[in-house]
């Protein structure tokens, strides 16, 4: 018997991997359906509906206490009101569905909002015209069982990418990224009329500046690059503007600081003076680049950050990764469903009112009223002697009459009969059927209806609510050449180390802890390694110093003995881009007595000339000779180079310096990111060597001059023109004069030769602005004045209208303020490619 009842026990027994399995799998999916991912018919998480809806039940046009906001809310949702606090707020600081009362907080500084019982909040009228309409709602019970509450609200609008989503569930997350109001509200009446829409995120809270050239449509897989805004106000202190999407004025100032202290910027103090705009001060050390250290911010600080977009919804009660295309083409379907359903309900209603309206006005028309003063036997006769009376007049009518219709015929008071007009009521159907007739006309054109719906949301919201966030292609910015050189390389030659800690070695160079150190070796090994303590990379180290990778410029100079022949060969190449820790034999097949006799690195392709002693005991009859490197062609590091001799070299010294056999280094200007650079994109500036400049002209009427640093940074929304300079060029420049509402033109030269310095070359004053600037020789204008639908035009050779002035001066009235357009006409001189003097700079406008 026990042994029956032990069985039976063991029998029954439930494993504890089975419920972990089981409960886990309820607890999970629960996350995921009912607290962090939003639903795909609203965009709202069940916390946010709730808290709407509460709302929308306490609404009487006045603010209420958030404190009981969430009292109501918790009839709802099974939660602690902590949950619901936070969810409020968080809807509160995106300024769309609620409008609010007191200290809320503020997302850029990350400043908390103040407590439940000090802040109100009401719904907004965009929520109120977007969100509710108990006759389209899906309606369940709540959790306890008491009332009801809205499956899913019935949301005309793309709510969802307009304010973007956030939660971590378990196993998955989602990342939904806010966009513009205005550019939904017009893609979703492109989506409507069959055309191409494209999505890009906007961060209304926070601006900055986004570049989203990887975007991808929101995809999972996708990013985009944040930045702030960063300005120059002198050379000596730059100015944030604003903070990235996510990230705290408190967090980007730490993140400076802990740039500053792990070397990689250089700052002297950092200053929050953020009040209704962001502005963060960034005070430099001595000597310190502004442009430069611009770079490093967004290199190692939360000036710029990358966000991956990752949108997951609940679709069919199953989370679903979608795109933000996808998201706005089921909102809009969403829309344009319940957009039918209340017509249809209003056609429903209108046709009642119709249908009752026709009894009301048969019933006293006719007199059948008067069957309420006859003698039945019971009140259900009556009725029937009412509904017999109605017979003559059915076929006029779209539906049967019900008893209901009777019944509230008959609850008429009798003071209506006398005050009855029967010509009201005959207005009252004529109107009726005109809504009939507009409701049926929008439902057989329903997409043209809900495009005016969302032109109406345009026009009634959309002021105010333009695009905060610029869009902008961001440079790539290599971090090896904006860190500050925070340490030093040493080296130990003969036994072979390199490091930042040999300080009792030879010193080599300052570099970064980012940086990348190359390494020669006399055996013919050439390798590459980041910068530590202390790293063995052979013995016998010839030439050491920090690697610049994509360096065309820098080139290696080498004599080298072929260890199987014997036969020395000279080459010259460069190291552009190499496998960080792999040896490179230079000295063609490696063999093992290859050895350098000679090697020399040179940072603009300069050729010496050697001289090159054979071995005394050798048959050569020339025993001394002089080789110029400027005979040996560049090539890759890999080719054998020239053969030199096939003796043996006894010694190879050095005799005279060489000139760079380079041409200039070609420089374009990219007017997306404002930077220049080697890769030919965007405006080909010229060739520049030695001491050569650049001018650049801005919409304000100042010039710069400028170095050809690959680092320097030029406002891209600023720049009128740009070129390489050349102070026998005359400048023209077109530009307006704001206090006599007139057009003045003057040519000058450039006479100053400060670097960096911004001069103004129009007369000063607010308003004044520049329209066109050249530096052709025969500038030849075409002018617009009057009208732009019938504007007048002029030809004008501007060398000929005006004298060259000094750059001070204020110039010459060229027209009125009625000008419309200066376009230049004169064409491009031909630029020789060997001489780019003649090369024209470019008009941006």
């Amino acid at each position: 018997m026990e042994n029956q009842t032990t069985d039976e026990s063991l029998h029954n027994v439930t494993h504890v991997g089975g419920m972990y399995e089981s409960w886990f799998l309820d607890y999970a999916s629960y996350v995921i359906l009912e607290r962090a991912v939003p639903s795909i018919e609203d965009g709202l998480k069940p916390v946010q509906r709730r808290i709407l809806h509460a709302m929308k039940e306490m609404d009487d046009g006045r603010f209420n206490k958030v404190a009981n906001v969430i009292g109501q809310t918790m009839q709802y949702h099974p939660h602690g009101d902590a949950s619901i606090s936070d969810a409020i707020v968080n809807l509160g600081q995106k300024d769309l569905l609620i409008e609010t009362q007191g200290n809320w907080g503020d997302v850029r500084t990350g400043d908390d909002a103040a407590a439940a019982r000090y802040i109100e909040a009401r719904l907004s009228k965009f929520a109120l015209d977007i969100a509710f309409n108990p006759k389209t709602t899906t309606w369940q019970l709540s959790y306890d069982g008491r009332k009801n509450e809205p499956l899913a609200l019935p949301m005309k609008f793309p709510l969802l990418l307009a304010q973007g989503a956030e939660g971590i569930a378990v196993g998955l997350s989602t990342k939904i990224l806010p966009h513009n109001f205005n550019e939904l509200l017009d893609a979703s009446i492109k989506y409507l009329r069959g055309k191409k829409f494209e999505l890009f995120p906007d961060f209304p809270t926070t601006g900055g500046m986004v570049d989203v050239g990887n975007y991808n449509d929101g995809k999972r897989g996708g990013k985009v690059r944040v930045r702030a805004h960063i300005e120059e106000k002198d050379k000596k202190t730059l100015l944030v503007k604003d903070v990235p999407y996510g990230i705290t004025t408190t967090q980007l100032m730490e993140s400076i600081v802990k740039a500053n202290d792990s070397g990689k910027i250089k700052v002297r103090k950092v200053v929050d003076n953020t009040a209704a705009d962001v502005e963060i001060e960034v005070q430099l050390a001595p000597g310190i680049s502004p442009d430069i250290t611009i770079d490093a911010l967004y290199a190692f600080t939360d000036c710029e950050i990358s966000i991956s977009p990752n949108a997951c919804v609940i679709v069919n009660d199953k989370p679903q990764f979608i795109t933000a295309s996808d998201l706005l083409r089921s909102s809009v379907d969403y829309t344009k469903d319940l957009l039918k359903q209340e017509l249809e309900i209003k056609l429903a209603e209108l046709e009642d009112k119709w249908h009752y309206t026709s009894l009301e006005k048969i019933f006293f028309e006719k007199g059948i009223y008067k069957e309420l003063e006859q003698k039945h036997k019971d009140w259900e006769a009556v009725l029937t002697a009412i509904d017999k009376a109605f017979a003559p007049y059915k076929k006029n009518l779209k539906r049967a009459i019900v008893k209901e219709d009777i019944v509230k015929l008959t609850e008429k008071p009798v003071r209506r009969i006398y005050r009855l007009d029967i010509n009201e009521l005959n207005e009252q159907i004529k109107g009726i059927e005109g809504e009939i007739k507009q409701v049926k006309h929008h439902l057989a054109n329903l997409v043209d209806y809900t495009v005016e719906y969302f032109e109406g949301l345009l026009k009634k919201y959309g002021k105010g609510r333009e695009r905060k966030t610029e869009i902008k292609t961001f440079d790539t910015i290599q971090v090896q050449q904006v860190a500050i050189a925070n340490t030093k390389i040493y080296v130990n030659r003969a036994d072979g180390f390199i490091g930042t800690s040999l300080k009792k070695d030879e010193f080599v160079a300052d570099c970064s802890d980012l940086d990348n150190i190359i390494v020669f070796r006399k055996d013919g090994k050439m390798l590459v390694t980041k910068v530590a303590d202390k790293t063995f990379v052979g013995k016998d180290i010839i030439h050491v110093d920090v690697f610049r990778k994509n360096d065309e410029r820098t080139t290696y100079n080498m004599i080298y003995v072929e260890g199987k022949t014997g036969v020395s060969y000279a080459k010259r190449f460069n190291v552009t881009g190499v496998t960080r820790d792999k040896e490179y034999d230079l000295a063609h097949k490696g063999e093992k007595n290859s050895k350098v006799h000679y090697f020399s690195a040179n940072p603009n392709g300069e050729a010496e000339v050697v001289t090159i002693k054979l071995s005394p005991n050798c048959s050569a009859r020339n025993k001394e000779f002089d080789l110029f490197f400027e005979t040996i062609a560049i090539k890759g590091r890999n080719s054998m180079g020239n053969q030199v001799t096939k003796y043996p070299i006894r010694g190879v010294k050095f005799k005279e310096k060489g000139v760079s056999t380079l041409a200039g280094q070609k420089i374009w200007y990219d007017p997306e990111t404002g930077r220049l650079n080697t890769e030919e994109r965007g405006v080909y500036i010229g060739s520049f060597e030695g001491e050569d400049k650049i001018f650049v002209a801005f919409k304000n009427g100042t010039y710069e001059l400028t170095n050809y640093e690959l680092t320097n940074r030029y406002e891209s929304n600023d720049v009128v023109y740009i070129e390489k300079f050349n102070p026998d060029k005359i400048v023209t420049a077109i530009y307006y004069d704001a206090d006599k509402k007139q057009f003045n033109v003057k040519r000058f030269r450039i006479e100053t030769q400060t670097l960096n310095n911004k001069f103004v070359f129009i007369k000063e004053g607010q308003g004044n602005y520049l329209e066109m600037v050249t530096t052709h020789t025969q500038p030849v204008v075409l002018l617009k004045t009057g009208k732009k639908r019938n504007p007048e035009e002029e030809e004008i050779n501007l060398a000929e209208f005006i004298e060259v002035t000094g750059w001070k001066a204020v110039g010459t009235r060229i027209a009125g303020d009625d000008l419309i357009s200066a376009e230049l006409l004169s064409e491009d001189e031909d630029p020789d490619p060997e001489d780019d003097s003649n090369v024209q700079g470019e008009l941006f406008s």
